[in-house]
């Protein structure tokens, strides 16, 4: 599971960061400038690696190859999100690289907000929204673009997929109405239905199966001309195979320069997992992932989340690299090492709680390569693996991104205007989120990653897969609900973990306004709001705010012709997010699907058309982008008489430079 950043109404400061002793001092006190573009609705930001210079050589040979078992996997998230996704880049960068005319002119300014679009999001499709999004030039400039390099052939047949609304509208569908199997663009499935899926991997559950093997989560589906319904697994000699294939030759040179004989172990078994397409080898690679916790040097690779597919059992490719951040991570140690505490004073039902929380580890950490459906958007918090019989027996990882997180802060202080004055009520709650929304963000990361995910427990014979395509939702906001809940917990404070009882104050004032108002800011007028995180975070700001309606929790205030939401009692609100919490938790651990459904499409998917406009007006008054992403930094190796004796951290400008470079270096399929 990971976390994604909040909608940025934060205010925080790397002031307030430092002062916490998250932040070095020197970060953001130099020229280094970490806004690099901004276009449409997205901004570009560039990351530091604090500490580089601190690695030993080996760690940094571990690192690079890492970083480039990452890079590699690119094209197998563009081809996942859609089938014409790769055509169509190879056409843009084409373009990019080839054509000779006027670049200087608005079709072609406009043409290249659409490259970089289209770069960002990884497909045709908005990277969060999950709609189909169009270039402002016409189309026949389009065409006359692909003409001039050469590529008049692939107009009749590109174009309509790039123009016509009808061509595959929507990344994931959230049609309920409909089949949402068919009706999305994602290449899980071909020639099949949704009954048709449900039934093909129906057949292979064993309810009595205590560790039971995620089905279909490296595969796609298809029904041939026979009518035989069949899987085409990912491996290195099935789909993907090429790009697979390169993932695995760095993935072995990275094993030489491991720093233990158990993350050694990792590796191998991912790599023979990558070459049979084994899930019960993907269970054994996860079990040994998760208890490798000594290393300094840790990643994820693999197809690991569930998000972009419809029925959410299929999983999208993805990567990260990191390093461990030894003093930031005394906090969520301590967190870690209270597990049992947090599990116990749950205020769920008894029969859904773990009775011995097992290996829940937790670590602060700073990224150093993105790759597949971690970049260029990335979360800022990840809790792994997913399965939860091995969370249950093994433990979890969980870790918070420490320098993207201070990225988007002090990316969000090179802008000149904040969302704060304008969506804050008081001059009081403008007060606390400046003095307490830094590290009340960190801090709820760490209890939705470290605890919140690795919570609660299914009842026997519960299948991982039962609440189909409301689990990703439900799954993000029983987490995010963990969070709140203790986020006003004394516990907190005691440990050393907040300053004081008034801090979680500040992320409760911001957690309610973004999710009933300000994040809307992000979906175009007219349409729903579909995104699982948003869609979470919706669902409980809502609920809440319906449930505490006669006590007046939530208050809505309108000022100046202007909305505002405002907390009125904070203990009742914890109290209601207690609530809510046992309800969700109750209905993932019975596998309540028709609950589930219920609670989600009442709470967290229709969007009040008046408020949505006077939200987007606003914010579109404040010249602000609610979206962002990153370029990578490139570690580049340092040779002498053609033997590295080094690795340096470039922090390259040009984002749709890195776009392209990638497009050259790292495209497979």
């Amino acid at each position: 599971m990971k976390k994604f950043a909040k909608m940025l109404v934060l205010g925080s400061t790397a002031a307030a960061m430092a002062a916490c002793g998250d932040v070095p001092q020197k970060e953001g006190a130099d020229d280094f400038r970490y806004l690099v573009d901004e276009f449409a609705d997205l901004k570009v930001m560039r990351y530091r690696i604090p500490g580089w210079d601190d690695l030993t050589l080996q760690q940094k040979e571990y690192l690079y190859h890492l970083g480039e078992a990452a890079k590699y996997g690119r094209d197998i998230l563009w081809a996942q999100n859609c089938e014409y996704n790769l055509p169509v880049r190879k056409a843009v960068e084409n373009i990019i690289e080839n054509y000779r005319g006027d670049r200087e002119c608005k079709d072609f300014q406009d043409f290249t907000v659409y490259a970089k679009r289209l770069f960002f999001s990884n497909g045709i499709h908005h990277h969060y929204a999950e709609d189909k999004f169009f270039p402002e030039c016409p189309r026949e400039y389009f065409r006359s673009l692909m003409e001039a390099v050469g590529d008049a052939g692939k107009c009749d047949e590109l174009l309509p997929v790039i123009y016509d609304p009808g061509i595959f509208p929507q990344r994931k569908s959230t049609d309920s109405a409909g089949d949402i199997v068919a009706a999305s663009a994602v290449t899980f499935y071909e020639g099949v239905t949704r009954e048709e899926v449900e039934a093909f991997y129906g057949a292979m559950v064993d309810p009595s199966d205590e560790s039971p093997v995620s089905y279909g989560l490296n595969s796609r589906v298809v029904k041939g001309s026979d009518g035989v319904i069949r899987e085409e697994v990912y491996k290195i000699d099935g789909l993907y195979g090429a790009a697979i294939s390169r993932i695995v030759e760095e993935l072995e040179k990275a094993a030489e320069y491991a720093e233990s004989d158990a993350q050694k172990k990792c590796i191998a078994l991912l790599v023979e997992y990558y070459r049979t397409g084994d899930l019960k080898i993907w269970d054994e690679y996860n079990i040994a992932w998760a208890q490798e916790t000594a290393g300094t040097v840790d990643f994820v690779n693999g197809f690991i989340e569930d998000y972009n597919d419809p029925l959410g059992r299929k999983a999208s490719w993805e990567a990260t690299v990191n390093v461990k951040d030894h003093k930031a991570s005394e906090r969520t140690e301590i967190i870690s090492s209270n597990a049992q505490w947090f599990e116990d004073n749950s205020p769920v039902d008894p029969r859904f709680k773990k009775k011995e929380v097992r290996g829940v580890s937790a670590k602060v950490i700073n990224a150093t390569t993105l790759g597949g459906d971690c970049y260029p958007a990335t979360p800022i918090g990840i809790n792994l693996p997913n399965a939860d019989w091995i969370r249950k027996e093994y433990g979890s990882k969980s870790v918070t991104i420490a320098n993207i997180t201070h990225a988007y802060d002090l990316a969000a202080q090179e802008s000149p205007k904040s969302t704060l004055n304008e969506f804050a009520w008081d001059e009081d709650e403008i007060a606390r989120a400046k003095k307490y929304l830094s590290v009340t963000d960190e801090v709820h990361t760490d209890l939705h990653e470290c605890l919140g995910h690795g919570s609660g427990q299914l009842l026997p014979g519960v299948p991982a897969g039962a609440l189909g395509e409301y689990s990703s939702t439900l799954e993000e906001a029983r987490a995010d609900l963990f969070g709140l809940y203790y986020m006003a917990d004394p516990k907190l404070v005691e440990l050393g973990i907040l300053p004081d009882m008034e801090a979680y104050k500040a992320q409760y004032d911001n957690y309610i306004k973004n999710g009933l108002f300000v994040q809307f800011t992000r979906v175009e007028l007219g349409r729903q709001n579909t995104e699982a995180h948003m869609q979470n975070r919706k669902l409980i700001a809502e609920w809440c705010y319906e449930k505490g309606l006669a006590d007046n929790v939530i208050e809505k205030k309108v000022r100046d012709g202007k909305t505002y939401f405002v907390v009125n009692d904070y203990e009742a609100l914890r109290g209601l997010f207690g609530r809510l919490l046992a309800e969700v938790q109750r209905i993932k651990s019975e596998g309540d699907y028709r609950s589930g459904k219920a609670i989600v499409e009442k709470y967290a998917v229709n969007i009040d058309p008046v408020l949505h406009r006077e939200v987007k007006e606003r914010y579109e008054l404040l010249g602000l982008k609610p979206y962002g992403g990153f370029m990578n930094p490139d570690i580049v190796p340092v040779k002498k008489f053609g033997k590295t004796v080094d690795y340096i951290v470039e922090y390259p400008l040009d984002y749709l430079g890195q776009m392209m470079e990638y497009g050259r270096k790292y495209s497979t399929l």
